[in-house]
């Protein structure tokens, strides 16, 4: 996708549009209430995510901070407060605005989750990891994706679908698939919680590098962060 002065204007004019159209659906009768604020600020993000990433939003579950059962109910739940919720459906990328809110205001509480493997996949590298492979790449100048950190201390980089199905090969390519790696890919049936929302109840997830209109719709080739990514995840073992 070429992006030109003219489309990005328009791209801008219509994230205006998709925040007034979120903040008057979300807001409207329950101005005093900062329960409903906050739940527009959500339905806000979740149509920007839609409308103008390109992404599909999947509600989740949930658990309060400082732990507890997860909100799905199952005692035993393998990944509380990281997993999508049974009975409630995904809202396809390019969803109306309108339709977004709407529908993310039936699920109230959910966690907003992003499935992996359909626009994107996500190179996953520690924090400190992340934090140094970046700086390094927009050094380069590079064109990059966004970039998610999370409060367990992961950085995740969106990449081009099939980089899970690639990065055995990638890893064989670049000479690195015997080295101890703290790098794994996520891909289809993944998902990862993006902001505002909570993971497993250790706090927000934040955006280290927001979605941004060149480059949200047309994430990087894995293999153009891949070397960068590994040799600073090999270089940080040596040295833990």
């Amino acid at each position: 996708m070429v992006f030109t002065i003219g489309s990005m204007r328009e791209m801008r004019q219509q994230r205006t549009g998709v925040r007034n159209a979120a903040r008057v659906a979300a807001l409207a009768g329950v101005r005093n209430s900062a329960r409903r604020r906050t739940r527009a600020g959500v339905c806000l993000n979740v149509a920007e995510y839609t409308g103008l990433c390109g992404w599909a939003v999947v509600p989740g579950a949930r658990v309060a901070r400082g732990g507890s059962d997860c909100s799905c109910g199952n005692s035993g739940c393998a990944e509380p407060g990281a997993h999508p919720l049974a009975f409630a459906g995904e809202i396809p990328a390019g969803t109306a605005m309108e339709a977004a809110t709407e529908a993310w205001a039936r699920v109230p509480g959910a966690a907003v989750l992003l499935p992996v493997g359909g626009s994107f996949d996500i190179i996953d590298v520690a924090e400190a990891t992340g934090r140094r492979a970046l700086v390094r790449l927009e050094r380069m100048g590079l064109r990059l994706g966004p970039v998610l950190l999370t409060p367990a201390g992961r950085a995740q980089f969106f990449v081009a679908p099939g980089a899970a199905a690639e990065l055995p090969h990638l890893l064989y390519r670049m000479g690195w698939d015997d080295a101890q790696l703290d790098l794994r890919c996520l891909g289809p049936g993944d998902h990862v919680t993006a902001p505002p929302s909570d993971l497993g109840g250790l706090g927000p997830v934040h955006w280290l590098r927001e979605p941004r209109l060149d480059a949200m719709q047309q994430p990087p080739e894995a293999r153009l962060l891949l070397g960068t990514l590994a040799y600073v995840s090999h270089r940080d073992q040596a040295y833990a």
